[in-house]
């Protein structure tokens, strides 16, 4: 397994929007939308690549005071607790930090709080609806 940044709009970003409609979107009934997609040429995209297939993705996007926000993190069905969520989050942080970010923020899916609190995340929000499930907003300082 090769974890890495994947460019735009190349062929393993389309294979990663693939994945992220399948795990994220298509349970609720959503889809892509344009303005939604254009957002993501200013986000990083991070992978775990095995047989040039995408069997998980994350995006970074940077925000104001070297903060950076996780977010559409999908990892394979076929590939979930085995390990690579963790691995690709550990990428994710060490990528930021090396592009002096100094604190990753993020919306977790109420289901997904405890693999965030077991990576060292800390909830700083009540729960919100958002995409109709339940979230809650979590934090980690980057250490230097």
């Amino acid at each position: 397994m090769i974890y890495t940044e994947i460019e735009y709009q190349s062929e393993l970003y389309t294979k990663s929007l693939e994945l992220r409609y399948k795990i994220l979107r298509k349970p609720l009934g959503l889809r892509f939308t344009k303005e939604f997609l254009s957002d993501e040429m200013n986000n990083f995209h991070l992978a775990a690549i095995e047989d040039n297939e995408i069997r998980a993705v994350v995006l970074l996007k940077p925000m104001e005071d070297n903060i950076v926000k996780m977010r559409q993190f999908a990892v394979d069905s076929k590939y979930q607790h085995q390990g690579i969520g963790q691995k690709l989050t550990k990428l994710a942080e060490q990528f930021a930090g090396e592009k002096n970010y100094k604190k990753i923020v993020l919306h977790a899916r109420k289901s997904a709080v405890g693999f965030y609190l077991n990576m060292n995340y800390t909830l700083i929000s009540k729960e919100f609806l958002e995409v109709g499930l339940p979230h809650y907003e979590m934090e980690k300082i980057l250490e230097k």
